[in-house]
C-alpha cells in the first residue's frame, strides 16, 4: 500500500511525499538486571538470554512487517531519556522497567508526559511474588500489562502494540 503522506525520517527533516509502505515503530525499553537473563535466577526468569529473546521478537515483528529498537539499561535516568524522546520515533513501547516498575515516579512521570502508548511487560506473573513486587507505579499510566508468560511476555506485547496502533481509542463525546 502506498500514500502520499506527511512523515517524518529517522535522520532527516519533514515532508511530504510518496511512502511505500508505513511500519510501525516499536520501542522496546529493557530495565536493570534483563542483560542477566539466561545466568539470573532461571527457576523465575527462565533460561533465554535477552539476547535470544530480541531474536525471537526481531523475527516475529519481521512477519508483522513492524521496525523494533531494543535497548537495555541499569539506569533509570536513561529509562526516562528514551521514553521522553520516543514521540518522534516510536509508534508503541514495550516496557520492562523490571525492579524500576516498583519505584520510580520518574518513569511514571516520564510515561504520562508523552503521548507514546506504553505496554507494561514482565517475564514473570509479579502478582505470584513477593508482595513488594504486586505495586506496579506504571501500571496507572501504561495502556495494559502483560506478565507471567515466560519470554513469550514479549511476542504478547508486540501483538498487543500492533492491535494499539489498529484500534486508536475514540475521542470521548
Amino acid at each position: 500500500m502506498s500514500c502520499f503522506c506527511f512523515f517524518k525520517e529517522r535522520v532527516g527533516s519533514e515532508k511530504w511525499g510518496w511512502v511505500d509502505s508505513l511500519l510501525m515503530r516499536v520501542l522496546f525499553l529493557n530495565g536493570p538486571n534483563l542483560n542477566l537473563l539466561g545466568l539470573r535466577e532461571p527457576e523465575t526468569y527462565g533460561n533465554r538470554t535477552l539476547a535470544e529473546i530480541e531474536a525471537a521478537v526481531r523475527a516475529r515483528a519481521a512477519e508483522l512487517g513492524m521496525e523494533v529498537d531494543w535497548r537495555q539499561t541499569n539506569y533509570e535516568g536513561q529509562l526516562v531519556e528514551w521514553i521522553q524522546q520516543s514521540v518522534n520515533s516510536a509508534d508503541v513501547i514495550i516496557l520492562n522497567a523490571a525492579a524500576y516498575t516498583h519505584t520510580s515516579i520518574a518513569i511514571r512521570d516520564a510515561i504520562a508526559a508523552v503521548p507514546t502508548p506504553v505496554i507494561e511487560v514482565h517475564l514473570s506473573n509479579v502478582y505470584a511474588r513477593e508482595p513488594f513486587r504486586h505495586r506496579s507505579m506504571i501500571a496507572p499510566v501504561a495502556r495494559g500489562i502483560i506478565a507471567g508468560f515466560g519470554w513469550k511476555s514479549y511476542l504478547i506485547a508486540l501483538e498487543a502494540a500492533r492491535w494499539i496502533v489498529e484500534n486508536p481509542p475514540h475521542p470521548q463525546k
